[in-house]
């Protein structure tokens, strides 16, 4: 048996979907903080930061390994050409005491790639929430996560017309702290 045969599954990091949406974010992020234009973002990370390098360099030094290039450049596209109707659905998702403006850029970035990728409904809700709390608990070592999960979850079910009482709880700042 080989040594890829003794590896039951690959960690996020190394599945090129998971790093596919790892670098959507990072590049969301950029396009935000610098006003830059998605195409050539997607350019730069299609020449300078995909792959291996020779020293295996990682994401810490913002590099990708073998992401999925198809779906980074998807889910970009998607998230950057709806940006207003992600934005209404985060509006109409967080509390009214919590703008979006008031996230932190990285987890604005991230709500960006999966409602973006949400909106074309090619992947099961259940599991798109899945790859992007794991990609959360990449950046984050707080309560972002669950952010993440609640916020998907009520997005993904009013994308595809399900309605839960539960959704209300995060849709209305009902708090009196």
């Amino acid at each position: 048996m080989t040594e890829l045969h003794d590896q039951t599954e690959l960690k996020g990091a190394q599945r090129p979907r998971t790093a596919a949406r790892v670098a959507a974010v990072q590049a969301l992020f950029q396009i935000e903080q610098n006003n830059d234009r998605a195409e050539s973002v997607v350019q730069q990370f299609l020449v300078h930061r995909f792959g291996t390098t020779l020293d295996n360099a990682s994401y810490e030094e913002g590099y990708v390994p073998e992401p999925d290039t198809r779906l980074f450049i998807a889910v970009v596209k998607q998230a950057t050409a709806h940006h207003n109707a992600i934005l209404e659905q985060l509006n109409e998702t967080l509390p009214a005491t919590w703008p979006v403006s008031r996230l932190d850029p990285v987890l604005r970035a991230l709500f960006q790639a999966a409602i973006g990728e949400a909106l074309e409904r090619d992947l099961p809700s259940a599991i798109l929430i899945n790859e992007y709390m794991d990609i959360a608990h990449g950046f984050f070592s707080g309560d972002e996560p669950k952010l993440v999960n609640g916020v998907l979850d009520t997005v993904t079910k009013r994308l595809n017309g399900q309605t839960d009482s539960t959704d209300v709880g995060l849709a209305e700042d009902t708090s009196t702290d």
